[in-house]
C-alpha cells in the first residue's frame, strides 16, 4: 500500500483507496459478508464478470471528456492491469475486463494521477453524469453546458446523500432542443434555454424528472419549462433526498425512481421535494461560467495533405465524418468505433494526434464512439490520412451502420444472447448489401443482451433484445425484434413496441425484410412515419415467418460469434442490485457512518456530518429489525416500522418516537447550532440500540 499511500495529491482520493484495500483484505479473511462487500466494490467502480474470479472496472468520464494525459494514463493501467482493450459504453464511460480484485486499489491510484476516478461508477449511486458530445460546440446550442454538468458531476461525488441509494440514479444534459443527450429516457434530464427576464439574457434549464429504459421504459416527465441556473444543483439534492428516503428497497425491478413517482404521483413527490428545500445546505448555488463560452481555439502547425490523392473513400468518409462547429474555421471528426471496443495501438497515437492538431482531448458518445472536437479545416484530410493509419477512419459515423451493442454474454452476468456477435453480422449486411444506408443518420439500430436494455434497444428505431426459444426440449438463441421507438427533439420520444421474437441466426434475414419493405413502400416518409402507417401488426405479418421455429436446425442453436451450442447461463446480476445486509454488518456500517458524521462536524461540514448521521441511525434500526426478521423496503418504512416494534411497545426508551428524532434532519436548516445537537442526539440513540442489541445476544 505505501506505493500509493504517499504519493496521491487529494487526500480525501487516498482515504477513500486505502479503505477499498482494506475492506479487500477483511472480505478475504472472511469479516465482511459478501453481499454487502459486493455493495462496498460496486461503489467503486468494481463490478463482477460473468468469467469467475476477474472483475470489469469502469472508469467514470464525466461527459465522456478525456485528455490525452487521461487516455494515456487510461492505456497504461489497461496494459498493467487488463487485457489492452478499452470498451466504450453508452454512458460515455471506459470500461476495462478481466482485472483482478486485489490489484483494483493499486490500479484506482494509477488512475488518479491524471484526475481519472472509478468511484461511483457503479452501485446505487449517482452514476456517470452524461452530455451531449458536441457540448460547447454544437451551432444548435444556446449556451454550453459542459461546465454545469462538471459542476453536477463534482458536487455529487462522494455526497452522502447519494451513496447508498435503494437504486442507481442518471442524469443528462442535451447541448440544444434536438435532445441528443436523451433527457427524455433518464433519471433527470436537462435542455438549455435561455429566457429573457427584465431585459436580460438569463440562462436556464428545461428539466425532465423520472424517465428510464429497462424492462419497463418510461418517459420522464416535465417538471419545468425553465429552472435557473443557480437552483439546478438545489433542485438535484432534493430530488435525490426523497429518491434516498422514499424508494423501494427490497424489490430492485420496482427501484428506480420512475416507479417511486408511479406509486406517490408527480404532484405529491414534488410536495416532498418543494418541503425537503428547507433542509438543504444551499438555498442557491451559483453557476456563472458565461465567462468560459470564449475558449482559445488550438492553432497547429500547418501540414500539407493532397486530398486528392486520398480518393474516393476520403470523400465518402468526409461526407458522414466531418461535423461542423460553431466555431468559425474549425470542424469536429466523428470516430466510428464498432462495438466500442478499441486498443492500445490505437489510444495512443489517437492521444497523441489531438495533443499535438486539436484540443488535447476527446468526447466519447452516447453512440459508443469518438468525437475529435476543434479541428482546423484544413486539416481534415490530415486527420484522415493519420486515422486510416490506426484503423480508425470508418465511413458511416452515426449512420444506421453504427450499430450500439451492450457487452451481453461476452462478460456481462445477465447476458441471455450473443448481442455483439449480431450487430457485427449486421453491421456487414448494411456495409456490403445497403451502402446509402451508411449515410443515413436518422434511422438507427440498438441491441442489448437482456432486457435491462443497456444498449438502450427499446428507444431505436429497430431494436434487438437477446432472448433464448425453446422448441420441444431444445433452447435456441432469440431475439426480440422491437420498432418505431426513437429521439423527438426538446425533451420528448418514443419506446419501441415489441413486434417478434426471431431465433437470432436469422436476425440478419429480419433487417433484410424490413430495409427492403422500407425501401419498397415508404415514399417520402420517414421510417417512424411509415411504421405508424402501417402498423405494428403489419411489421408482426412481415416478419411472421422468421418467427415459425419450423425448419431450425442444429447450427440455430450456436449464437453470434460462438463456437459451442447455445445454454441459457443467466448469472446473479450486479446493476446495482439490492443486498442483503447481516445485522453484525449493518451495526458496524451504522457506526462508519457516524464517525463520518463526526469527522464532517469537525470539518464544518454541517449538512453531510447530518447526513451521515441520519444514515447512521437508519442504519442501526434497519440492523434490529433485521434482527426480528421484519422486512423493510424505504428509509421511511425502516423508521415507521422502528416505532411500531420497538418505541411503542417500550422495547427501547426514546423519550419520544424514532420518528420525529430522526425526521429532524428536514425539519431545519443544516445551521451548526442543530448540527452539533443532532449528532449528538444521533450518538445517544445509536448507543442505545447497540446496548439493546447486546442484551438480546447475551440473553
Amino acid at each position: 500500500m505505501q506505493s500509493f499511500r504517499t504519493e496521491l495529491e487529494n487526500p480525501i482520493v487516498e482515504k477513500d483507496i486505502i479503505e477499498l484495500d482494506r475492506k479487500i483484505a477483511l472480505f478475504r479473511e472472511g469479516k465482511i459478508d459478501e453481499e454487502k462487500f459486493r455493495s462496498l466494490r460496486l461503489a467503486r467502480g468494481v463490478y463482477g464478470q460473468r468469467q469467475q474470479g476477474v472483475q470489469m472496472v469502469r472508469i467514470k468520464l464525466p461527459y465522456g471528456r478525456a485528455t490525452s494525459a487521461q487516455l494515456r494514463r487510461i492505456c497504461k493501467v489497461s496494459e498493467e492491469y487488463s487485457i489492452g482493450r478499452l470498451h466504450i459504453t453508452t454512458r460515455q464511460d471506459i470500461q476495462i475486463h478481466y482485472v483482478g480484485l486485489d490489484r483494483t486499489p493499486e490500479l484506482w491510484a494509477e488512475l488518479e494521477r491524471d484526475d481519472v476516478t472509478i468511484r461511483e461508477a457503479c452501485g446505487n449511486t449517482v452514476r456517470n453524469v452524461t452530455a451531449s458530445e458536441t457540448a460547447g460546440i454544437d451551432p444548435k446550442e444556446p449556451f454550453d453546458v459542459t461546465p454545469y454538468a462538471d459542476a453536477t458531476f463534482k458536487y455529487f461525488l462522494r455526497n452522502p446523500v447519494c451513496q447508498e441509494m435503494g437504486r442507481k440514479f442518471k442524469m443528462a444534459f442535451s447541448s440544444s432542443d434536438e435532445d441528443t443527450g436523451l433527457a427524455y429516457m433518464h433519471d433527470l434530464g436537462f435542455i438549455p434555454k435561455i429566457k429573457e427576464v427584465d431585459g436580460q439574457q438569463v440562462r436556464g434549464f428545461k428539466v425532465l424528472l423520472g424517465g428510464g429504459l429497462g424492462s419497463q421504459p418510461r418517459h420522464a416527465d416535465l417538471i419545468s419549462e425553465f429552472l435557473e441556473t443557480d437552483q439546478l444543483i438545489p433542485f438535484i439534492e432534493a430530488v435525490l433526498r426523497i429518491f434516498d428516503r422514499h424508494g423501494e428497497r427490497a424489490r430492485r425491478n420496482k427501484a428506480r425512481i420512475k416507479f417511486l413517482i408511479k406509486d406517490l404521483g408527480i404532484e405529491t413527490f414534488l410536495d416532498l421535494v418543494e418541503k425537503e428545500k428547507t433542509a438543504l445546505p444551499f438555498k442557491s448555488f451559483s453557476l456563472d461560467f458565461e465567462h468560459e463560452e470564449g475558449k482559445t481555439l488550438p492553432n497547429p502547425p500547418n501540414v500539407e495533405v493532397d486530398s486528392a490523392e486520398l480518393g474516393l473513400d476520403f470523400e465518402l468518409w468526409k461526407l458522414t465524418n466531418v461535423l461542423e462547429q460553431k466555431q468559425e474555421g474549425y470542424v469536429s471528426i466523428g470516430v466510428r468505433v464498432p462495438l466500442g471496443d478499441f486498443y492500445l495501438d490505437q489510444a495512443r497515437p489517437l492521444a497523441d494526434l489531438v495533443e499535438n492538431y486539436a484540443a488535447g482531448e476527446i468526447r466519447f458518445t452516447l453512440r459508443q464512439n469518438i468525437l475529435i472536437r476543434d479541428v482546423r479545416e484544413d486539416l481534415i484530410p490530415f486527420f484522415y490520412q493519420e486515422l486510416k493509419k490506426i484503423n480508425l477512419a470508418q465511413r458511416g459515423y452515426n449512420s444506421l451502420g453504427d450499430i450500439t451493442a451492450c457487452p451481453g454474454t461476452d462478460t456481462c452476468n445477465l447476458g441471455i444472447a450473443s448481442s455483439t456477435g449480431i450487430a457485427v453480422e449486421l453491421e456487414k449486411v448494411i456495409l456490403e448489401e445497403y451502402p446509402q444506408y451508411l449515410k443515413n443518420q436518422d434511422l438507427v439500430i440498438k441491441i442489448s443482451g437482456c432486457m435491462n436494455a443497456c444498449g438502450q434497444h427499446n428507444m431505436a428505431h429497430i431494436g434487438f433484445q437477446g432472448m433464448s426459444m425453446r422448441v420441444g426440449k431444445t433452447v435456441f438463441p432469440a431475439l426480440q425484434v422491437l420498432l418505431g421507438g426513437g429521439n423527438l427533439g426538446d425533451g420528448n420520444g418514443r419506446f419501441a413496441d415489441k413486434v417478434t421474437k426471431i431465433p437470432s441466426k436469422r436476425g440478419p434475414q429480419a433487417l433484410r425484410v424490413l430495409l427492403d419493405d422500407f425501401e419498397e413502400n415508404r415514399k417520402d416518409l420517414d421510417f417512424l412515419s411509415y411504421y405508424d402507417q402501417q402498423g405494428q401488426m403489419y411489421f408482426y405479418d412481415l416478419l411472421k415467418e422468421l418467427a415459425d421455429p419450423a425448419g431450425l436446425e442444429d447450427s440455430d442453436r450456436i449464437d453470434w460469434g460462438r463456437d459451442e451450442n447455445y445454454e441459457v447461463a443467466v448469472g446473479v446480476g450486479e446493476c446495482a442490485g439490492v443486498v442483503i445486509d447481516l445485522v453484525a454488518t449493518l451495526l458496524l456500517e451504522a457506526k462508519e457512518k457516524l464517525d463520518l458524521g463526526q469527522e464532517s462536524l469537525k470539518e464544518n461540514r454541517w449538512s453531510d456530518s447530518l447526513y451521515h448521521h441520519y444514515a447512521g441511525l437508519i442504519n442501526a434500526a434497519k440492523a434490529l429489525l433485521l434482527s426480528e426478521d421484519i422486512s423493510t423496503n424505504s428509509y421511511a418504512n425502516i423508521i415507521k416500522l422502528f416505532d411500531e416494534n420497538f418505541v411503542e411497545n417500550g422495547k427501547i426508551q426514546l423519550a419520544g418516537s424514532f420518528a420525529e428524532k430522526v425526521y429532524q434532519i428536514n425539519e431545519n436548516e443544516p445551521s451548526e447550532e442543530f448540527a452539533k445537537a443532532y449528532a449528538k442526539q444521533a450518538l445517544e440513540v445509536y448507543e442505545l440500540l447497540k446496548q439493546y442489541r447486546e442484551e438480546e445476544v447475551q440473553a
